[in-house]
């Protein structure tokens, strides 16, 4: 029932940029948190961005401080992540997360590739 689902990876080149988004339903959006997480390749899956429900307050790992900034529109049930000056380690697969009273769900994540 619950449902995610992430758009807008691609390849680039490093130092540009790419919004990604995440779609979502079978939930009350605006009265939970939202999350982005990120996998490379033969490593874990590590949070990149979190989001309160109001969009008031949020987080950000070491590693992309500065560069990614994390929003969400209520209205239409969707969270942002917006990432500038894209490094070669940002390739990964990135998921947007969400925990509800039936469990954890994740979405099927987008490829993000950053190459010369």
């Amino acid at each position: 029932q619950v449902q995610l689902v992430e758009s807008g990876g691609g390849l680039v080149q490093p130092g540009e940029s790419l919004r990604l988004s995440c779609a979502t339903s079978g939930f009350t959006f605006s009265n939970v948190p939202m999350k982005w997480y990120r996998q490379a390749p033969g490593k874990e899956r590590e949070e990149v961005a979190r989001i309160t429900n109001s969009g008031g307050v949020t987080y950000y790992a070491d590693s992309v401080k500065g560069r990614f900034t994390i929003s969400r529109d209520n209205a239409k049930n969707t969270v942002y992540l917006q990432m500038s000056n894209l490094k070669p380690e940002d390739t990964a697969v990135y998921y947007c997360r969400v925990l509800t009273a039936g469990g954890v769900h994740w979405g099927q994540g987008t490829q993000v590739t950053v190459s010369s």
